[in-house]
């Protein structure tokens, strides 16, 4: 009887976790959505603190590496270490890092302050993605990249408004209306706690589905192949993301250099832009599901290269026009890109979820560095025709293995 019972209750657990809770997915994409406000605050008001300090590009460029680099090099060692000790309170931990980094910000008054607080918010980042991302998985019921793109939409959706609140608050304000923001990373935290709550009852989701007896499928692929998988994928998230990288960063100071916009105006093209990303963050996710990650990366790195090659060439209408198509198309890939490096390694989801959300805060760090160098010694114009060459790497692609006949956890 005993042994019936265990029996009931493993089922009991499996149809439970078969099961999509979406008021989880919603928290922790609105939770995202308020994280990635506060850390677009700090490129979107570039302009400001340049003005403000003397900035140069190239010191522009460092406090993006400094926030990319804080949130790059711990992520994998959060999640390879909660791969083996889930915390389910440690993304309210990590956001009060963001708090405090956020408060510095607002009170910075040289160039090494502003360092620091960008380092502390991008330690909030680092303890809050990778963790975040599995919390969609143990909450997705199977449906992996469906649940990644309702996490990613939040961020992405968070990081367009960036721009517009910095507009409409912070230019008109001064750097002291930063601290303002304070309010939504306490928002943050309220809500993480309450999904911390959930993550802790509904920690036997993490065992469903990765016992070798509940996988379908011949053997894993040797290790060679899944080290060259990961490689190829790791080439197109650079694609993306150093593109990524002088979009968000640099492309105020386009606008304003090419088409002589205010300040507040280029920041609404930004707005648009990141607006555009976080609509293709949805549909990129349930494609994948639905015909197959590798189309969809296709698509995504490879399909956006005909319109980054006329940006540099266009006006300020089909400027505007040109980016949101861009935005769409190049965020379609990011989940797509996740869930596929998740299945590759299974049973390392915090540790693979930490090592590509990192590498693309690295890569965006990197690029925002070096784009800040090349535009000193050359021009911003120059910078954006150099990356509209970048998603032309997308070819790559076509060295992915075919995952529709690798083992995946048993639906039942």
């Amino acid at each position: 009887m005993q042994t019936l019972d265990g029996v009931t209750e493993l089922t009991r657990k499996e149809e439970v976790a078969k099961k999509t809770v979406f008021a989880v997915l919603i928290a922790i994409s609105v939770s995202h959505l308020l994280n990635d406000t506060i850390q677009s605050v700090i490129p979107a008001i570039y302009p400001l603190l340049k003005q403000s300090f003397h900035l140069s590009f190239t010191q522009i460029g460092l406090i993006t590496l400094t926030f990319q680099l804080t949130a790059s090099l711990l992520q994998p060692f959060v999640g390879l270490y909660t791969d083996h000790r889930p915390k389910p309170y440690s993304l309210a931990i990590g956001m009060g890092f963001t708090l405090v980094g956020l408060l510095l910000l607002s009170r910075a008054a040289n160039f090494p302050m502003i360092l620091c607080s960008a380092a502390l918010v991008g330690m909030g980042s680092s303890v809050f993605h990778p963790e975040a991302s599995r919390l969609a998985r143990m909450a997705s019921g199977g449906r992996h990249g469906f649940a990644q793109s309702i996490f990613q939409v939040g961020g992405n959706a968070g990081t367009s408004l960036g721009p517009l609140l910095a507009a409409m608050i912070i230019v008109p304000r001064g750097q002291g209306s930063v601290g303002w923001f304070s309010v939504v990373a306490l928002v943050a935290i309220i809500v993480l706690t309450n999904v911390g709550r959930w993550y802790k009852r509904n920690l036997f989701r993490l065992k469903i589905g990765t016992h070798p007896k509940d996988l379908k499928g011949p053997p894993v692929m040797s290790r060679k192949r899944v080290t060259w998988a990961l490689a190829v994928l790791i080439a197109l998230m650079f694609s993306k993301f150093f593109y990524l990288s002088s979009m968000t960063n640099y492309y105020t100071f386009y606008l304003i250099g090419k088409f002589h916009l205010s300040v507040q105006a280029a920041q609404l093209h930004l707005f648009l832009f990141l607006f555009s990303v976080a609509a293709g963050t949805i549909v990129g996710g349930h494609l994948g599901d639905k015909f197959g990650r590798k189309y969809v990366i296709w698509g995504s790195i490879l399909g956006v290269a005909p319109f980054t090659l006329l940006l540099p060439y266009a006006d300020l209408f089909w400027t505007g026009a040109l980016t949101v198509v861009i935005g769409v198309i190049l965020a379609s890939a990011f989940s797509a890109i996740l869930v596929y490096a998740q299945e590759l390694v299974p049973g390392k989801v915090g540790m693979i979820s930490g090592l590509f959300f990192g590498f693309a805060f690295g890569m965006a760090g990197v690029g925002s560095a070096v784009l800040g160098k090349l535009a000193d010694q050359t021009s911003i114009n120059f910078v954006f025709l150099v990356c509209s060459f970048l998603p032309l790497l997308g070819l790559l692609t076509a060295f992915l293995p075919d995952l529709s006949r690798r083992p995946q956890a048993s639906s039942r």
